[in-house]
Order: structure tokens, then C-alpha cells, then sequence
């Protein structure tokens, strides 16, 4: 049998034919003219409210921290602890000192705290104290001076419906996410987990989400109008409406806390009846049943409600605070928290059918 021999002709023949093949195997196998791609129409200024959020979040952005709260809990099998992220939210830098500012229900249950910065730092938290009431907390850092840029504080007594807002935070734990919406109502009503009533809270359309808890909702102006802190929804999820404790408030707790490590309430020294027992007696104030010894109560004279020979006599009955109708102990308890310890403030009562105004000097309430 003859064996196979190649020539070096057909080598080159081949070679130059695979050459050719790999060269240009498109234009080889598809016939057409080549298409490139179409040149890009200059964009142009951006719009001036585009222009504003984006300012707004390079303005804020690194104000915002990511909290991550983390319980201590142990295995099953080896009883050994281990440590298990249990929730997260946001916060935002309050002051030079690393001061953190969130919400109460996003530390509440934890073991240890992590604030994240918005350059991936991580620092190690401590609690300085709370408002469970308000749902507020504030947190130690100890992070360099330059990561510490507090937020610019606004003010929400001068808020109107139909204004816009942004909200920065960290939902589903996405961080550094701004969203912007208007503010739907004012003077809303919302339970802390204390199932204290917050009142003169802030509702908007501005997207929050399971995450942004204690992130800030900031004005056109890039300033701090409230502490986004519940949302409404069947699903848990965005369902275009939020709500935010107004700045007012959070302006007036956050230095308490700091000072103090809790919010110090202002009071007379009264234990006060229960609304729906105000309610069935046909009380129109509060009512109040034991006043505290030594208290501004009894030092003005104020009377409990009492029992003689088995007859309920009802004690004195506030109708007002700084002349500011009030009919339940959240209205009064609102109308002192306008006030400082110390303050004198007078006091609308009813007595035996008779109403007469005085004046007590606000204390420490435990």
C-alpha cells in the first residue's frame, strides 16, 4: 500500500486558506455593509430638581450609617454562644462625638451594635440611652473625626402637605439607597412598642422600607425634618405610606437622653385615672388619684380621689395645662413635654363643680 504524502504546495495552499477563514470569518459568511454603533446625543443640563437630589444625597449620604443589631444566642447542640444578626436599620451622625441617632425598636432586643460608615467602616456601638416612648435611641461610636459628619438639623413646626422629601437609609439592607416622595399629612398619630401614642408625626409617600428605620427624611433644603420610624402595610413591604417622628420632637429628646440616658419626663407627682374610666364616669379632664408625697401636687393642694365609709369621692379633675384644653393623660402628658423640669406652669382643675387655675413647678417623673 502506498502511504499518504502532502506536497509542500497543498501545505501552503491549506495554511493560506485557514488564514483566510480566521481573518475576517464574518464578512466571509455574511454579506451586508458593517453597522456601527449610533453616536450619542449630548444629554444636556440636568433638570434643576434632578440636580437637587443629587446634590441632597452627596450633601447627606455620608451623615447616614447602617445599624446592625446582633443577639447572643446558643446552639442547640453545643451550647456553645454564638452571635446572629437580629435586625437592622439606619441611623445618622448627630454630632462630633459620635453620637448616633435611631430608632429605639431597631436596638431594642440586641446584645451587641455595629454602625457601619459610609465608607464600609465598621465600629463597635454602645447605647448613651433611649425614649422607648418616642421610639428613639442614641449611640456611641468612637470613630475618627473625619468619618463624623453630623446631619444639618431643620425644623418641622413650619412643614406643609404637599412638600418634598427624601429619605436615606438602607432597606433590605441595600445601603446608601435615597428615595423621594411628598409629605402626605401632618400631625399624625402612631404607637411606639412602649404603646405610647407619638403624636405630631409626619406621613409621606417616599419610599421606606424594612431597613430605613431610623434613617433621616430631609427637606428640599438637604436638612433634617424627621426620623423615618413605621410604615403602613398588610405586606410589611412599601405601600406608599410612611411615617416619621417629626424633628422637633427628636430635637428635644436627643440632648435629654444624652445627658440624662433616658428622656426625662416633666410631672406634677399624680398617679392619673385611666381614660375609659374618666370616660364612664362622664369626666371631662383627668382625673387624679393619688398624688405623690412631697410632690408639686401636694404641695399646691392638689386632692386624690378617696374612699369614706365606702363611698368613692373623686379626687381633682385637670382641664387644662397652660391653658391648653386637655381630656386624657396623652394630652396632658403632650401639653408638659412643651416644658422643661423646673418651668412653673399653671393648671386648670375643677373641684366640687368649680374650676380655679394653679400654679406648680414641674419635677423629675420616674
Amino acid at each position: 500500500m502506498k502511504s499518504l504524502s502532502t506536497s509542500p504546495l497543498t501545505l501552503l495552499v491549506v495554511i493560506a486558506l485557514a488564514l483566510w477563514l480566521l481573518i475576517d470569518p464574518v464578512e466571509r459568511f455574511f454579506s451586508g455593509p458593517v453597522v456601527e454603533p449610533r453616536a450619542v446625543t449630548a444629554r444636556g443640563d440636568l433638570a434643576g430638581d434632578e440636580q437637587n437630589t443629587i446634590d441632597i444625597f452627596r450633601e447627606n449620604s455620608s451623615s447616614v450609617v447602617y445599624v446592625t443589631s446582633i443577639a447572643l444566642k446558643r446552639d442547640f447542640f453545643s451550647l456553645n454562644a454564638v452571635e446572629i444578626p437580629q435586625g437592622t436599620g439606619s441611623g445618622f451622625v448627630w454630632d462630633k462625638q459620635g453620637r448616633i441617632v435611631t430608632n429605639y425598636h431597631v436596638i431594642s432586643d440586641a446584645n451587641r451594635l455595629q454602625v457601619t460608615m459610609a465608607d464600609n467602616s465598621s465600629w463597635k456601638a454602645v447605647v448613651v440611652g433611649v425614649a422607648p416612648d418616642k421610639d428613639i435611641a442614641v449611640l456611641q461610636i468612637d470613630a475618627p473625626n473625619h468619618l463624623l459628619k453630623p446631619i444639618t438639623i431643620g425644623s418641622s413646626d413650619d412643614l406643609l402637605v404637599g412638600q418634598k422629601v427624601f429619605a436615606i437609609g438602607n432597606p433590605f439592607g441595600l445601603d446608601q439607597t435615597i428615595t423621594s416622595g411628598i409629605i402626605s399629612a401632618l400631625n399624625r398619630e402612631i404607637k411606639a412598642v412602649t404603646g405610647r401614642v407619638i403624636r405630631g408625626v409626619i406621613q409621606t409617600d417616599a419610599a421606606i422600607n424594612p431597613g430605613n428605620s431610623g434613617g433621616p427624611l430631609l427637606d428640599s433644603a438637604g436638612r433634617l425634618i424627621g426620623v423615618n420610624t413605621a410604615i403602613y402595610s398588610p405586606s410589611g413591604a412599601y405601600a406608599g405610606i410612611g411615617f416619621a417622628v417629626a424633628v422637633d420632637i427628636v430635637n428635644n429628646i436627643v440632648p435629654k437622653v444624652i445627658e440624662h440616658g433616658r428622656f426625662i419626663q416633666p410631672g406634677i407627682g399624680v398617679t392619673l385615672a385611666d381614660e375609659r374610666v374618666a370616660k364612664k364616669l362622664g369626666i371631662d379632664g383627668v382625673l387624679i388619684l393619688h398624688v405623690a408625697r412631697s410632690s408639686p401636687a401636694e404641695q399646691a393642694g392638689l386632692q386624690p380621689t378617696s374612699q369614706y365609709r365606702g363611698e368613692v369621692i373623686l379626687g381633682d379633675i385637670i382641664i387644662a395645662v397652660a391653658g391648653v384644653k386637655v381630656s386624657s393623660y396623652e394630652d396632658m402628658r403632650a401639653e408638659l413635654e412643651k416644658f422643661e423640669v423646673g418651668d412653673e406652669v399653671s393648671f386648670t382643675i375643677v373641684r366640687d363643680g368649680y374650676s380655679k387655675n394653679v400654679s406648680l413647678r414641674l419635677t423629675f417623673v420616674n
